[in-house]
């Protein structure tokens, strides 16, 4: 296929070959119709007028010359002469790969010059042998010219020369005519289905054509395979799309920031000399003290800006970002009522489009002529530079802002996992260091006392003795310790602490990155939501046109009143006809039942998920305690535990995968109208079904296991065999300990590490060997790959939603359970320094890059973090009650114990039972202890020789009310710390609020300065008017006499009373003409003002 297109006319010229042509007429995008209408209206007033327009020569392209439009239209208009300089083609048609040798790394169109600066990938296809085919039949799509070719010149040059379009009707004005098909292949050869993506194609380019793009593609000779087409932003299209989108870029004019004196000036002084070694080495170091003021962009302001040249003023990815912005608003009417390249993706016109990478991540010359993203490959996204702080600014730039705030919040929690660790191990020192003088664990592992518990389970289990425990509660005083209580309470605060530093960060990054002040981008409807709207909307047309279709009489005539009738309805449904459709609460109630009952199901098959390990643990436990080997039984709750965890722990990376595919399937049922609103619905049940996925099992041994296993006489059964399950002698906590940790580092290296390496590893593969065929048809047409058929071999993005996913579920693990286990920000903190650089080698070497997007914080991530922090402050403090034994030894301590110490805690916790009580079969089949009469069980119960045996004691009762109390206590003092600290840091830090200030004041002046410098220049300009009139004035006086004012003049009165002569009309200068002339010079004399 062949396009070709004079830069200044907008007209496309078809090769000569013959066939005959189709007209279609398409509609102007937005961005189109607002450019060339203005501009057409503007040149036909001029035009009216008599005088010519002012040219825009620093909105023009310096690198394209355009031709008189009269000589132009002539040639375009000539059938005889259908060639187009290679200069002049604005689509030009590549050949071959060595044409493109020197195109600077495939980074520009085929003239070296022009940038690539958006690419769209399709597949075509050839079905059989295609033969060339003979008849003088063409096709031409008729396409509205973007207004830079005069109708009254391209009328006059039709009629004047009395050309047409072989076997056509004649070229209208501002028409574009394209050919379609590619070496005279005939529509009739091609595929009904192609041919119509084909079709769309050809509007949806010839739309941005009209918009101002420059596209340039490759020649249809692959009998398959992928087809580039590549697009380049020229400056006037730039400059026009930044204004509408009102892009800050920096001023001329700077500033000093206000320096610090006394002692934090050294202070800071000494930090970034500690801090230089770990700083990234990148080639353009900070300014300084120095920041350049910014503002949106203008074109009437552009003698403001620092334009040293108009290839580098935008970089590459503010010109991806404004391409995809257009590519995001065409629309394509004729062929298909589609708005955005989106929906063409959807819809299989196009397979891909993306901006292309800066070049290769490796370093092939010079060391020091780097691009961003080798700069970004050896400084950031390297396993060698985990000690580096990150080139969050370079991210930013490269990227976007919205990847750049996610790596700056990783950053942020990384850095202050840091504190969080080094507190958790200290915590974990401590119970190592007080193991041996914990007198609760050497009671427990005293042999001498002599303490015979109850079976664990009926028939088989036997009698045993507390101190084979022993090595369980020891281990348990590694994490069930006071110190427990002060890491649970500084989590808490460390929680809250984060949030604000974050706020606080967030804000600086904004200031730095002229986000402040930034609007919400108006988004378009999503393709999914267009089609199912346009589906109601044609449900709609064809129910009123069986309504309004009149009704017959028996001989199949229409009577006059239901024709009149008819008539009017019709016209009443055109005119609502204009009215938006849109979807109603009623067209997403059965998305919204389904994604109810399919949330409630997913609840139900986790639980149901953890309830089958339940039975595991109970069934192998009565398996176990059967045995006849003895070290099969002392191994029993170790062997058990570790297994059913390392099976949650499969079911949980099973199910999350699950999840995420159950999440996107509801998620689609909902029909979210933006992408934003489809983010953040898709975010939240993503979150709710992987967070009860990832805690369930938690949850259920922190407050589940062991609270309803009744006692020795009266167990509580699963299907009246098997007995619930109970506590460790040491407690539930080192149970909970071991859960935490197997999950959460298994979690980490298989799932966030291993997944993440290996998956794309094996889609790169198979993407390999599937295009296999086609590399060895390539090998034979190129020498060198491009840049896009580099990138279009990496992976899709697919958005920053698994990345958030998994730091949140991993914030989880350290805050909410972080008393049972302290170690956990100290792994958390490992799994970060690695993850950091492998989601930076991720973006950069195995990703294509993705759009610039804007985005002034995390979005709703902040709000799903502040819940998770105010939820581990209530966690925590169950945690500590009612899981740990905390409470129960400080009410032994200060209450029932004689002497005031833990001597004696381990006989008041165990309760007695009579063995005679035992229900028939529950008694064990054989003993090795001889005649025992009572067994001891860990519960607060009275004894058997009490009026109420076996019921709660008054131990109990004080013991839940001490846990209770402490809950309250505890989740009232952290929230109240909380509160404090979010109120002693501000939000804004208080240097940027005066930056601020500082720079509404300095723009403020710049504009007066500039308004001034206005009307002393046109003030100038009357003054030499009328100088000038004084002068011609006094030469006429003498002739002819003096002449008279006019009513409104402006001038001085000159005194005469000769007969008047028409005044000389004042000249009126615009300050633009003056100003856009000076703008494009060197502007290395920047301002500097000191503030």
């Amino acid at each position: 296929m062949a396009f070709r297109r004079s830069p200044s006319s907008g007209l496309l010229e078809s090769r000569t070959n013959c066939s005959s042509f189709t007209r279609v007429a398409t509609a102007l995008s937005e961005s189109s119709s607002i450019h060339s209408d203005g501009l057409l209206h503007l040149v036909r007033d001029f035009s009216g007028l008599g005088l010519e327009p002012m040219p825009f020569s620093v909105l023009e392209p310096t690198s394209h010359t355009e031709e008189p439009w009269m000589e132009e239209a002539q040639s375009l208009l000539d059938p005889n002469n259908m060639q187009v300089s290679p200069s002049e083609d604005k689509i030009p048609v590549v050949g071959s790969p060595e044409s493109l040798g020197n195109s600077k790394e495939g980074l520009f169109f085929s003239d070296g010059q022009r940038k690539v600066d958006y690419v769209l990938v399709f597949h075509h296809r050839r079905h059989g042998s295609i033969r060339a085919s003979t008849s003088a039949t063409h096709e031409q799509l008729s396409v509205v010219s973007n207004g830079n070719f005069p109708s009254s010149v391209g009328t006059d040059g039709a009629e004047r020369s009395g050309r047409r379009v072989p076997g056509g009707p004649p070229v209208s004005v501002g028409e574009v005519l394209m050919e379609l098909g590619a070496g005279g292949e005939s529509r009739e050869s091609m595929d009904p289905l192609d041919h119509e993506m084909r079709q769309i194609r050809l509007e949806f380019e010839a739309t941005l054509m009209e918009a101002g793009l420059e596209i340039e593609r490759d020649k249809e000779a692959k009998p398959h395979g992928p087809s580039f087409t590549r697009l380049h932003a020229p400056w006037p299209v730039l400059c026009r799309e930044a204004e509408f989108l009102k892009i800050k870029v920096p001023t001329k004019t700077s500033y000093e920031l206000k320096v610090e004196s006394g002692f934090s000036t050294s202070m800071s002084t000494l930090w970034r000399k500690l801090n230089y070694p770990f700083q990234p080495k990148l080639p353009q170091p900070d300014q300084g003290r120095t920041k350049l003021l910014s503002h949106c962009f203008s074109r009437d302001k552009l003698h403001l800006y620092n334009i040293t040249s108009r290839d580098t003023f935008f970089d590459n990815s503010t010109r991806g970002r404004i391409v995809y912005e257009i590519l995001r608003r065409t629309v394509c009417v004729r062929t298909c009522q589609t708005i955005g390249i989106s929906s063409l993706i959807a819809k299989g016109v196009y397979e891909a489009a993306f901006p292309l990478h800066d070049g290769d991540f490796r370093i092939v010359g010079d060391h020091e002529e780097r691009n961003d993203r080798q700069v970004l490959h050896e400084e950031w996204a390297r396993y060698s530079a985990f000690y580096k702080y990150q080139p969050i600014d370079l991210v930013r730039k490269y990227f976007g802002e919205k990847i750049g705030l996610y790596f700056a919040w990783l950053g942020v929690y990384t850095q202050l996992l840091i504190p969080a660790s080094i507190v958790g191990i200290i915590v974990f020192g401590y119970g190592v260091a007080t193991l041996d003088t914990n007198i609760p664990s050497l009671e427990m592992c005293d042999e001498r006392l002599n303490f015979t518990m109850c079976p664990l389970c009926d028939g088989a289990c036997d009698y045993w003795r507390l101190s084979t425990a022993c090595g369980t509660a020891r281990a348990s005083h590694l994490f069930d310790n006071p110190a427990t209580v002060f890491f649970a309470i500084f989590m808490s605060l460390w929680a809250v602490l984060f949030l604000e530093h974050w706020k606080r960060r967030q804000i600086s990054l904004s200031f730095s990155w002229d986000l402040t002040g930034m609007e919400d981008d108006e988004e378009q409807p999503r393709p999914k939501y267009e089609n199912i709207v346009l589906q109601k909307q044609q449900r709609k047309q064809r129910k009123k046109k069986k309504k309004n279709e009149p009704e017959k009489q028996e001989d199949g005539t229409v009577t006059g009143k239901d024709r009149w009738r008819q008539k009017l309805l019709s016209a009443m449904s055109a005119d609502k006809s204009c009215v938006v459709e849109k979807l109603t609460w009623k067209d997403r109630l059965p998305g919204y039942c389904i994604n109810v009952s399919s949330i409630l199901f997913m609840f139900g098959l986790t639980f149901s998920a953890v309830f089958g390990v339940i039975i595991y643990r109970i069934t192998v436990s009565a398996l176990m305690a059967m045995s006849s080997d003895a070290e099969v039984k002392s191994n029993m709750r170790v062997t058990v535990t570790a297994t059913a965890v390392m099976i949650n722990l499969v079911v949980i990376l099973v199910l999350d995968e699950i999840y995420g595919a159950v999440a996107v399937w509801l998620t689609d049922l909902e029909i979210p109208k933006t992408e934003t609103n489809y983010e953040e619905r898709l975010i939240l049940k993503a979150f709710l079904l992987k967070f009860m996925n990832a805690y369930a099992p938690i949850f259920y041994v922190a407050f589940f296991k062991g609270r309803f296993s009744g006692r020795p006489g009266s167990y509580v059964y699963v299907f009246n065999d098997y007995r619930m399950e109970e506590c460790a002698p040491g407690g539930c906590l080192i149970e909970l300990c071991l859960q935490l940790s197997i999950i959460m580092l298994g979690k980490q290296l298989i799932q966030n590490n291993i997944f993440e390496i290996g998956i794309p590893k094996l889609k790169k593969l198979a993407r390999t060997l599937k295009n296999k065929g086609n590399k060895v048809e390539e090998k034979l047409e190129e020498r060198a790959p491009r840049q896009w058929t580099l990138d279009y071999a990496l992976a899709p993005f697919e958005g920053l939603t698994p990345e958030y996913m998994e730091m949140i579920i991993q914030f989880g693990f350290v805050s909410l359970f972080v008393a049972s286990f302290p170690l956990a920000p100290l792994f958390a903190l490992l799994n970060n320094v690695i993850e950091i650089r492998l989601d930076a080698k991720k973006f950069v070497t195995e990703l294509r890059r993705p759009v610039a997007a804007r985005a002034k914080d995390i979005g709703v991530w902040y709000n799903i973090l502040s819940g998770m922090g105010k939820f581990s402050v209530i966690i925590n403090a169950f945690v500590i009650s009612f899981t740990s034994d905390f409470i129960p030894r400080l009410v032994y301590q200060y209450i029932y114990s004689p002497t005031g110490t833990m001597h004696g805690f381990i006989d008041h916790t165990l309760s007695f039972f009579n063995v005679s009580n035992f229900k028939p079969g529950s008694f064990p089949d054989s003993t090795e202890h001889g005649d025992v009469s009572v067994c001891r069980y860990k519960d607060y119960r009275e004894p058997p020789w009490s009026p109420d045996a076996y019921q709660f004691s008054k131990q109990y009762w004080c013991v839940l009310a001490a846990r209770l109390a402490f809950v309250i206590l505890f989740q009232n003092l952290v929230m109240f710390l909380s509160l404090v600290v979010a109120w002693v840091i501000p939000d804004v830090p208080k240097t940027i609020v005066e930056q601020l200030k500082r720079e509404k004041k300095l723009l403020v002046d710049l504009f007066l300065q500039e308004e001034k410098e206005k009307f002393q220049l046109i003030q100038s300009l009357f003054t030499k008017d009328g100088a000038n009139l004084q002068s011609c004035s006094a030469t006429l006086q003498s002739v002819q006499g003096p002449a008279l004012l006019g009513r409104y003049s402006t001038l001085p009165p000159i005194n005469s009373q000769s007969e008047s002569y028409p005044r000389a009309r004042c000249r009126a200068a615009s300050f633009s003409q003056f100003s856009r002339k000076t703008s494009i010079k060197e502007n290395d004399n920047s301002v500097h003002t000191a503030v």
